[in-house]
């Protein structure tokens, strides 16, 4: 709520400069007595006033996506870190920071795992688990040289490794204006899709064979943590940013006229977090619009407008992996100068989480879906369960040391290497069968019977909104006291 405050404001005073500067215009020009404040915008094409300017201002509270660009080892607490702004950020109608900017951070904290968490890792052969980071960024060196400093803090619930999600295309045999409609839609997702893509080609993406060797790594009971290449950070600012001020020009008087053509798409950043486990249907949602829209070069909707709505649909995660569901439209798009415009708009697209799985529907509604992996994962652990079982328990020589592996192999599945070791050493074929059979049956459990995953976004997500078919404008709003700086 205080950062939207602070756009109001920011975004009041520069858009009550634009009122003030058309009022003037018409008194002027009709040579009448005081006019009463404007609740509505004007018809005929306003004049500036030459001194007239718009505040570049990033408000508090704002928060910047910043992506590691490579794979970074934790070592200690005060560690430098080093990442890039994934997604550009804007001060009304003009770019500040653009996407690659470079940013600098450190590692503030290191938290273990709490001391049950810290047993069953080890009772699953893992010694070194986990520890919880904490990340400040406080330094921005932008592409034209500048180094400006910052102070961050991290939303709760980012740091995880982000793939862009764009909703499924709806198969509408409409024709006319939905048909245009949609085809601007899809090509807004497309661009949308293409500018992330270029945006993340910065990140140096580990090959196979990395990858398996640190997979292989973190099998072994004692291993290093590392921060995976591509993991996003929402980084909010404490403190705003002053970019200066650009010129009011008529242009951009006459531009803020206009209303959002039909298939438009904006770029969002959703200001509560929300969750299929926790929210309720009905729930306020508001998403803050952090790139302006621009229509044939003209600027529409500026940097702060705000988008509200509410939750359609919420179904929480069940048992039996039935994972939840959420879905949201907004109804309703608030200029910086107060007016009020009913619209119909949908999510087009969402920077989540690769592991929450997320898919989104062609109306915008998010699913969470069970990983592919699942399938093959329950059915190795099943075989070894299977291979456990086998041999002679009076056997002697080679088949002895084929019972103890088929023993290994049984304790592998229930407790890793913990439990490989104990099945080999152990000469009791029904303890390397017990702990193949926990381990297959943890596994059905987990991917099969267990409560299945929640649709979950945090604050400040990064979203795609997709505008549909306008309803009438509202002219109920009162307009801000004009302010020119």
């Amino acid at each position: 709520m205080q950062r939207v405050l602070i756009r109001k404001a920011v975004v009041r005073a520069t858009c009550g400069a634009i009122l003030a500067c058309a009022s003037a215009g018409w008194a002027h020009a009709q040579d009448a007595p005081p006019q009463p404040a404007l609740t509505h915008r004007p018809t005929a094409e306003p004049q500036a006033s030459p001194e007239a300017t718009i505040s570049l201002t990033v408000p508090a509270n704002t928060p910047i996506h910043v992506v590691l660009d490579k794979e970074v080892r934790v070592k200690k607490a005060g560690q430098a870190i080093q990442g890039r702004v994934v997604d550009p950020v804007y001060a009304f109608d003009r770019l500040v920071i653009p996407a690659g900017t470079e940013v600098s951070g450190r590692i503030v904290k290191l938290q273990g795992p709490s001391g049950k968490s810290r047993t069953l890792d080890a009772l699953n052969a893992d010694f070194t688990p986990a520890r919880k980071i904490e990340i400040a960024f406080d330094s921005l060196a932008l592409p034209n040289g500048k180094n400006i400093a910052i102070h961050t803090n991290v939303t709760p619930g980012s740091g995880q490794v982000i793939q862009f999600v764009s909703a499924a295309d709806a198969d509408n045999k409409k024709k006319g204006l939905a048909d245009e409609a949609s085809k601007k839609t899809r090509e807004a997702k497309a661009q949308a899709r293409q500018q992330w893509n270029d945006a993340m080609k910065q990140v140096k993406a580990p090959g196979k064979i990395h990858r398996l060797e640190r997979y292989a790594l973190a099998q072994s009971p004692v291993h290093p943590q590392f921060i995976d290449a591509g993991t996003v950070y929402l980084a909010e600012l404490q403190e705003p940013l002053d970019f200066g001020t650009e010129p009011l020009t008529p242009e951009l008087t006459a531009s803020l006229s206009a209303a959002p053509p039909d298939g438009s798409v904006v770029h969002a950043e959703l200001m509560t977090a929300l969750s299929s486990a926790t929210t309720q249907k009905g729930a306020a949602v508001e998403a803050v619009i952090s790139q302006p829209l621009f229509d044939d070069r003209k600027l529409i909707v500026p940097e702060g407008s705000i988008l509200s709505g509410s939750v359609i649909q919420v179904q929480p995660a069940r048992r039996l992996s039935r994972n939840g569901q959420l879905r949201m439209v907004f109804h309703e798009l608030r200029l910086p100068d107060g007016v009020e415009q009913k619209v119909e708009a949908s999510v087009a697209g969402v920077e989540a989480g690769k592991a929450d799985n997320v898919k989104l529907d062609s109306e915008g509604g998010a699913q969470a879906t069970a990983p592919k992996t699942r399938y093959l994962t329950t059915g190795i652990s099943i075989g070894m369960a299977a291979i456990s079982g086998r041999g002679d328990p009076d056997a002697k020589g080679g088949n002895a040391a084929g019972n103890a592996s088929n023993r290994a192999i049984g304790g592998l599945g229930g407790f890793k290497l913990v439990g490989a070791v104990l099945g080999g050493v152990v000469q009791s074929r029904a303890f390397g069968y017990s702990m193949g059979a926990y381990g297959a049956g943890m596994s059905v459990y987990t991917h099969f019977v267990a409560r299945g995953r929640d649709v979950v976004f945090a604050k400040n997500t990064a979203m795609e909104i997709g505008i549909g078919t306008r309803q009438p404008a509202s002219s109920s709003a009162t307009p801000t006291a004009p302010v020119i700086q």
